[in-house]
């Protein structure tokens, strides 16, 4: 019995393998959108897709981001600004987009562009402290992602929403995990509603391979963890009872000194 569901697991694991390591073909004709590319997951992912020979689309908020990323990329890289918190800055790069990718459309759309709250206790916050981070990381990615739909589902491609291990455990971040939560139920909707679009998550080069992954394979996985941490503790962490993941998590949590 063992012997069987073991072996079944392994041939799962070994297919699995295999075929995730088919390539997609005419990688050099395929358009790619990232947000946030000033610096971080973006800009080391545009980097990492141009010298793969793919056509980046970098959508960066400031022009120094912008012409910072030009500096160190091929030609084939353009950019542009974009403030996903404002609409007509949205319409306007989807505009600028359709423009690039004509009748080709939009293969891959990586909504990675977000931002972190102050860390201090959420009563401690600020109505602006948090607001922001929900018009950013949820709002923002949800109006870019409805707004470029159309391009993808052209090019029957891929949508790669960058999530986090704290929109599966609520460990720290107050606001931030709360936004990151939301991303995680759009990108399960958004799965369920398109099913002719491969959609992925996302949560340096260990991140931003998951994204290449999904954007270049055959067979793209339906949501990645980057990281043995997120594989190993948080994800598993989830499928506890929240009272034994509480306990588990505050253990490592530091303690304010008693007062005077």
């Amino acid at each position: 019995m063992w012997f069987y569901l073991v072996t079944l697991v392994g041939l799962y694991y070994l297919l699995r393998w295999y075929r995730e390591r088919q390539v997609v073909s005419n990688l050099q004709d395929k358009h790619v959108f990232i947000t946030g590319c000033d610096s971080g997951f973006g800009n080391l992912l545009a980097r990492q897709l141009d010298r793969r020979g793919m056509r980046v689309l970098a959508a960066c908020l400031t022009e120094k981001g912008a012409e910072e990323l030009r500096n160190k990329t091929s030609d084939r890289l353009e950019t542009v600004i974009l403030d996903v918190t404002k609409t007509e800055s949205i319409v306007a790069a989807t505009q600028w987009v359709k423009e690039r990718v004509g009748n080709r459309g939009l293969w891959g759309l990586v909504n990675n562009a977000a931002v972190f709250p102050p860390i201090s206790y959420i009563e401690w916050l600020k109505p602006e402290d948090y607001m922001s981070v929900f018009q950013v990381n949820l709002v923002g990615l949800a109006q870019v992602t409805l707004s470029m739909l159309f391009l993808v589902k052209k090019a029957q491609g891929r949508i790669v929403n960058v999530s986090s291990v704290l929109g599966r455990v609520a460990f720290f971040g107050g606001f931030y995990s709360c936004s990151k939560y939301g991303v995680e139920a759009f990108s399960d909707i958004l799965r369920v509603t398109k099913q002719n679009l491969m959609m992925s998550n996302t949560n340096l080069n260990v991140v931003t391979d998951c994204m290449e992954h999904a954007l270049t394979s055959m067979y793209p996985r339906t949501r990645y963890s980057a990281g043995w941490d997120a594989q190993f503790i948080f994800i598993p962490l989830s499928y506890l009872p929240t009272s034994l993941a509480d306990y588990i998590l505050t253990r490592s949590r530091p303690k304010p000194a008693q007062a005077a």
